[in-house]
């Protein structure tokens, strides 16, 4: 048996301050979408150092967008939607919604700096933010392994059983700009497997990693976002799930069978790296077996993210530098 050690007796501490206490409540009422009266935390939120975006922010971002493009020779139409709803309200100090985010978010910037950043509402015992307060702890920050996305605060107003996480405003890089390089392009895949190989070590699961919930801040770091269904099985060492929800299902989910939700990302994070390929032109054949296992339909025979990590790693030491360099194939 292993000794217990100073960091498990951390852990366990961590994990009591941290442990959510909804088993009494309905399951479904605590993990759904916010739809917060923003206007109704706007001081709140500003007390606590950040600014909700207000017409007069959204038009000034604008013009500095305009003026950005025009001094690179590119002529972008000023007959926005976003601009001209904002230009429609009379007061330039009403907050402005975006109105392509959900109800759940909202723009905003860091008043010491003005970085930018964007809120999320979420129900105070819901899944997500017991596991994005978890992630964020102090010592779990420090390990190389968290890609979490940076949060800068945690506003919580329990009164009304609802929380606000501050991040940093990211992008979605593979969609909108591939990465330069293959060595950039593996070292994107590798972050999204290293930060599956940790929240698995400390009993996470994501449950919906794909594509679009992978987010960029252009500077080569990547991380996942939307854990609105993400678990700790923490009392539970052998956990199934049947749940039908996510991007990317396994096949025994769609056949409504019970699975491993540790194995569930194991699937979807194949599928997210099959699609950043396809999406990127990057071809990496050598990456065709340890996919293959990954997608096994038995769940029991998908490989642990540890040995995902692993493999990849002896993979990508294997390339060449000459190809480590090149560029994506243009279309």
């Amino acid at each position: 048996m292993r000794r217990r050690s100073a960091a498990d007796s951390d852990d366990d501490s961590l994990l009591s301050a941290c442990s959510s206490s909804s088993s009494s409540t309905d399951e479904d009422d605590i993990n759904c979408r916010m739809a917060p009266n923003w206007c109704a935390y706007r001081q709140l939120i500003e007390k606590r150092g950040f600014r909700l975006d207000t017409c007069r922010d959204v038009k000034q971002w604008y013009q500095h967008y305009w003026e950005m493009m025009s001094s690179q020779g590119q002529h972008v139409s000023r007959d926005l939607p976003g601009y001209t709803r904002a230009c429609s309200i009379d007061d330039e100090n009403d907050l402005c919604k975006d109105a392509g985010l959900p109800e759940n978010l909202f723009r905003g910037s860091r008043s010491l700096d003005g970085k930018k950043v964007v809120i999320k509402a979420v129900h105070l015992r819901s899944h997500e933010y017991h596991v994005v307060k978890y992630m964020s702890h102090p010592q779990l920050r420090r390990d190389p392994r968290n890609h979490l996305i940076p949060i800068f605060d945690l506003i919580e107003v329990p009164i009304d059983q609802i929380a606000f996480i501050v991040m940093e405003e990211w992008s979605p890089q593979l969609i909108t700009e591939t990465p330069c390089t293959l060595r950039l392009f593996l070292g994107c895949l590798r972050q999204c497997i290293e930060h599956v190989v940790f929240m698995h070590s400390h009993n996470i699961a994501h449950l919906d990693i794909s594509i679009r919930n992978l987010l960029t801040d252009y500077n080569s770091h990547y991380s996942y976002i939307d854990f609105e269904l993400s678990r700790r099985f923490d009392k539970h060492p052998n956990p199934r799930i049947s749940t039908r929800r996510g991007t990317e299902l396994p096949p025994e989910l769609e056949r409504g069978e019970s699975t491993d939700p540790y194995k569930v990302d194991i699937w979807a994070l194949a599928m997210l790296i099959i699609r950043a390929c396809s999406m990127s032109g990057y071809n990496i054949p050598e990456l065709s077996p340890l996919l293959k296992a990954m997608l096994n339909e038995s769940f029991e025979r998908r490989p642990p993210a540890y040995y995902v990590l692993n493999t990849f790693d002896s993979i990508a030491q294997g390339i060449s530098e000459g190809r480590l360099q090149r560029s994506p194939p243009k279309p």
